[in-house]
């Protein structure tokens, strides 16, 4: 699984990442305008909320799908077990703690900006063939959407009374166009290639790893495909918190992603499946 490490500098940056998630559903982005600070203040002040019970007075909305979600909400398709995890879910009108506001509102448009620049990459340098499978550009998918997501995703440490096979997070794939993750401040991610070996996917400082959704696999009759991933379990001398932050780019709901689905229906149809509806 050759995934591709994109220089977000380098000329022939936009046919990198294209090739990459054409072959593999992953890339890695290096030097891009989001640094390793900005990434590690959000890690530690959200640290801060997750520990304290503060965090339940921002329940979730079950029908707008915003705040914080309590440990085991969340169930990957097609599995039974909660995954290992809590979270919280920031669009552009939902809820935010107050002290965490500016800084989460800065990380949210800065990385809905290289998305979009991405999704410009991919547009300019997709098969013709492909392209004219769209019902319309990718970036043009995304002029006007209030969809796309930011999850702040904390892991705690495993406990020794967890039942068998739970895991941080079982494998799945992504609902939407694309995803930036930035850097999980542990590792523990990894992606499944096509002969169904898992792979670890580098989570150093700086880095943004990039993978496919569903919508974008259905959107390009599958050019691009959505590949399995998962979060495994840290072994015990490694057993601590893990953060990580992804950013799920959405379309407009209206967006037809072929004949016959809309973006809304198969996100309702999904969000059901995962135990989120």
């Amino acid at each position: 699984m050759q995934v591709q490490t994109v220089s977000y500098t380098a000329k022939d940056a936009a046919e990198t990442l294209t090739r990459s998630l054409h072959e593999t559903g992953f890339a890695i982005l290096e030097d891009h305008p989001i640094s390793p600070e900005q990434v590690q203040s959000i890690y530690n002040n959200w640290g801060v909320f997750f520990a304290s019970e503060a965090k339940h007075e921002f329940l979730r909305d079950m029908e707008k799908q915003d705040g914080y979600f309590p440990f085991r909400s969340e169930n990957a398709k097609g599995v039974d077990l909660k995954d290992l995890k809590e979270f919280y879910h920031v669009f552009p009108w939902g809820r935010v703690p107050p002290e965490l506001e500016v800084e989460t509102r800065k990380l949210y448009n800065d990385l809905v900006s290289l998305g979009l620049t991405l999704l410009k990459w991919l547009d300019s340098t997709i098969p013709s063939d492909v392209r004219e499978i769209l019902s319309e550009p990718l970036n043009e998918m995304m002029q006007g959407s209030q969809q796309s997501l930011l999850r702040i995703l904390h892991y705690p440490p495993i406990q020794q009374d967890v039942e068998s096979g739970a895991i941080r997070a079982a494998a799945h794939e992504d609902i939407n166009l694309i995803t930036l993750l930035v850097a999980g401040s542990e590792p523990g991610l990894q992606a499944q290639d096509k002969a169904g070996n898992w792979h670890d996917i580098s989570c150093d400082p700086g880095m943004i790893t990039i993978n496919n959704g569903d919508m974008l696999a259905m959107a390009s009759n599958n050019y691009f495909p959505s590949t399995p991933h998962r979060v495994v379990n840290p072994d015990g001398k490694n057993n601590n918190s893990r953060y990580s932050i992804p950013m799920f780019l959405h379309p407009r709901p209206e967006v037809m992603l072929n004949n016959v689905l809309s973006a809304e229906g198969y996100l309702l149809n999904r969000l059901k499946e995962i135990g989120l509806k």
